[in-house]
């Protein structure tokens, strides 16, 4: 099972690939929780990518693409994988094709022979203000959310045409009851466990 969660920044794509990952037996790989950890070891990556989080921006392309592809690269990461926070972009998807084909994840061609599925949670702007402030972070000030809820509208959205386009695409309700997303992530998903 080879899994993309999008949505913008709240809808819960964290929690309910964290469910699905335990309840499948495979790792989520959170591209957030990697640059929030080099961030608090105050690697070279980190020190670059906390700019521009702190600005609400999304971190470039070859920031992430380095760390997606040594993370791919290891072990657990054969049998399927649970994505969150990567791609951003319909470049970085375009990219993440090509990383399929060169690790030689099994069943991963470019295309409709792929079995990679985009989950896209969708929330509404005032609910996911509420939801971000709520959590407490230190970067979550009402501002610098918007603004990245703006980023979030220019730079991924465009996404959702790129995996609907490709029949890849399953959507879903994030404003809902936590339990009532996941039972609806499973049954959408099961056919392709």
């Amino acid at each position: 099972m080879q899994l993309i969660f999008m949505g913008p920044p709240g809808a819960g794509k964290g929690t309910q690939a964290q469910i699905l990952a335990a309840l499948w037996k495979i790792p989520h790989i959170s591209t957030g929780d990697i640059l929030r950890a080099c961030v608090v070891a105050k690697t070279a990556l980190g020190l670059q990518a906390k700019a521009y989080m702190d600005a609400g921006e999304l971190v470039p392309d070859q920031l992430l693409m380095d760390i997606v592809q040594e993370r791919m690269n290891q072990p657990d990461a054969s049998a399927g994988w649970i994505l969150d926070g990567f791609p951003r972009t319909v470049a970085q998807a375009a990219f993440f094709d090509k990383l399929l084909c060169d690790v030689g994840v099994e069943g991963s061609t470019s295309g409709k022979d792929c079995d990679l599925r985009a989950v896209n949670l969708d929330v509404p702007d005032n609910v996911l203000v509420t939801r971000l402030l709520s959590r407490g972070r230190q970067d979550d000030n009402e501002e610098t959310i918007r603004r990245r809820l703006q980023v979030y509208r220019e730079q991924t959205e465009p996404l959702i045409e790129f995996y609907s386009a490709r029949e890849q695409l399953v959507a879903v309700d994030g404003d809902r009851d936590m339990g009532l997303v996941t039972a609806e992530l499973q049954q959408a998903l099961s056919g392709d466990s």
